[in-house]
């Protein structure tokens, strides 16, 4: 049996517990970053074995997982911040768990998507996540050029390192959009900034950055929202 356990994205008195309590149950956890995972055990006072599970590697990871549940061994399946699945390597060893048969359990929690869609002001009856978006700007451009018409919201995550230059082609694109940052949800430093892209390029554009971003961009009838 594998537990895919939801876990703080920032502030670590977000942790259900339930998820305490699955982390305390199991033989191991499996784990994106076993730096970040020490760091979150230590704090809740447990101590289990750690497996490192990351991109690049799920292949033979899987496999190695895969061999101690058929031991009899429960496992935790974590990612570095919130529900594991999302922009990370997770979905593979879970297919694969799914593949050998074994009971697969989502223990849920915090995510930095529902956050950020929670307090953007949008009525979300439908939207469209994206994860980060293309490194390449012309590729970004051109996805912004295709979301100009489409109607739902969009989320995406975006570098601290790249989140100038995305703000600088959307507002080339989309300038009157309406437009939420959410930067470092839920810890010290929590900044939630809403308005139409023109705004926010502008308050960027010469700031020293810093943080974790989630961006919410609306549809195309969120113009008259701003």
């Amino acid at each position: 049996m594998i537990f895919i356990v939801a876990t703080p994205i920032g502030n670590l008195r977000d942790i259900t517990l339930r998820a305490l309590d699955i982390l305390k149950e199991v033989d191991f956890v499996v784990s994106e970053d076993t730096r970040e995972t020490m760091k979150l055990l230590n704090n809740f006072e447990i101590h289990k074995p750690l497996i490192s599970y990351y991109r690049g590697c799920e292949k033979r990871k899987s496999e190695e997982i895969i061999n101690l549940l058929k031991t009899g061994k429960k496992a935790a399946l974590v990612c570095d911040r919130g529900t594991p699945g999302i922009s990370d390597p997770a979905h593979y060893l879970v297919k694969r768990c799914f593949q050998e048969g074994f009971q697969v359990v989502p223990i849920p929690g915090p995510s930095s998507i529902t956050a950020a869609l929670s307090v953007s002001g949008f009525p979300v009856d439908c939207f469209s996540f994206y994860g980060f978006l293309p490194r390449n700007k012309n590729k970004k451009m051109e996805f912004f050029r295709s979301f100009e018409n489409r109607k739902e919201v969009l989320v995406f995550f975006e570098s601290v390192y790249r989140l100038k230059e995305t703000l600088e082609i959307m507002n080339e694109i989309i300038p009157e959009r309406r437009l939420v940052v959410c930067r470092e949800m839920t810890k010290k430093f929590e900044e939630i900034i809403a308005g139409s892209v023109c705004e926010m390029y502008n308050r960027f554009k010469e700031s020293n950055i810093k943080g974790e971003f989630v961006l919410i961009l609306g549809g195309k009838n969120a113009i008259e929202m701003v």
